[in-house]
């Protein structure tokens, strides 16, 4: 009764050769880089063998891909890797200057605010916003 039989894939969505049936993959995930398709087809050929081919394998291949990777606009991005410092940490080593290019637009200025938790910022001017970032001494590309 423990013994759970293999199921036999019709679609695969990697062939025996070893390459990613484009055609055959959602339109967000084909519009996607090549990590992100490899993650989907892997992810749905594996659910597909053990619960068939389907929804139930669609689904635990979009949860399979949203663990490395978020859709943005009509396509899948790499996630950014969480930084191993603690925020108690990350204050204690600030270097004295920031490097902030000041041809950012505002919602990149915003986003940096925003990780180092700059009070106001959704008030502020661009320029405020480039300021404000230099004022705190902290690198913009470190804290990412």
């Amino acid at each position: 009764m423990g013994r759970v039989a293999h199921r036999e894939i019709v679609m695969r969505m990697i062939s025996r050769k070893g390459k990613i049936r484009t055609k055959k993959l959602p339109g967000a995930v084909a519009r996607s880089g090549k990590k992100a398709q490899r993650a989907f087809a892997k992810a749905h050929d594996a659910a597909a063998r053990k619960h068939g081919e389907g929804e139930r394998a669609h689904r635990i291949a979009v949860d399979a891909l949203k663990d490395r990777f978020e859709k943005v606009d009509k396509r899948w991005e790499r996630k950014p890797k969480p930084s191993a410092r603690t925020p108690a940490t990350a204050s204690r080593r600030r270097p004295a200057t920031a490097n902030v290019d000041a041809s950012a637009t505002k919602a990149q200025l915003y986003d940096i605010a925003k990780r180092l938790e700059i009070a106001g910022r959704s008030t502020m001017s661009k320029g405020d916003l480039l300021q404000a970032i230099q004022r705190t001494g902290t690198p913009a590309a470190s804290r990412k």
